[in-house]
């Protein structure tokens, strides 16, 4: 029998504008789900780098967040490890859904682009899968944060859609960007193990699309496990 493979599922908060995007990271887990993956979300046990009234879209003067009290808003109680206690060794794959925490709160590239500066504890954990030669999915704005990790280290290939600015920083990483069509597409790197699908880096796609992307995207990470 087939050995299940077990899927970490690194979140960034919760909410696209300060968090993990929640559309993304359901239809990650419902995908994993799906393909018959065990999962596991993780997420750092520190403050979000600020936070957004998503009713506005403005931020919230004052106002204080935990990344791993939010990311367990999507994982429910109990269910998502403090990145502190994760170790790459004890899973098959890593997969990263998007939203501006990911380049917030991982990560300063929202701010600073090819300049930015990546967490120690989320570089450390995203480097050993690429080390351990172990696939990686990384959803919509997530590919930024692999690049940033990689810059210096490994060249691929990967995708943040059509967005021009995006593609420069990357790519001012030494990493290729491959422009894609919509948010059905996904882009894999078999030398890194790396597959990239853009989801909401169209902001216009439409739900089931982004779904699309995703399971195309999960698919072929669980394919390499």
């Amino acid at each position: 029998m087939a050995k299940t493979p077990k899927v970490a599922v690194l979140l960034a908060g919760c909410g696209h504008l300060d968090g993990a995007e929640v559309r993304e990271a359901v239809l990650t887990l419902l995908a994993l789900d799906q393909h018959g993956a065990s999962f596991q979300c993780i997420a750092p046990n520190a403050d979000q780098h600020h936070v957004i009234n998503h009713a506005t879209g403005q931020p919230a003067p004052g106002e204080r967040r935990n990344i791993l009290e939010e990311a367990s808003r999507i994982a429910r109680v109990g269910q998502c490890l403090d990145l502190a206690q994760a170790r790459a060794a004890d899973y098959d794959a890593l997969v990263m859904p998007g939203g501006y925490g990911v380049a917030k709160n991982h990560c300063t590239f929202a701010f600073k682009g090819a300049e930015g500066e990546v967490r120690p504890d989320v570089a450390a954990f995203v480097r050993a899968f690429f080390d351990a030669k172990k696939p990686v999915g990384a959803i919509c704005i997530a590919p930024a944060l692999v690049a940033l990790i990689l810059s210096g280290k490994a060249s691929t290939d990967l995708t943040l859609g059509n967005d021009a600015d995006c593609a420069a920083a990357v790519q001012k990483l030494g990493q290729h960007h491959k422009d894609t069509p919509d948010a059905r597409a996904i882009v894999i790197d078999e030398a890194c193990k790396l597959v990239t699908t853009p989801a909401y880096m169209f902001d216009d796609a439409r739900l089931s699309d982004v779904f699309v992307g995703i399971e195309r995207c999960v698919a072929e990470v669980l394919k390499r496990a």
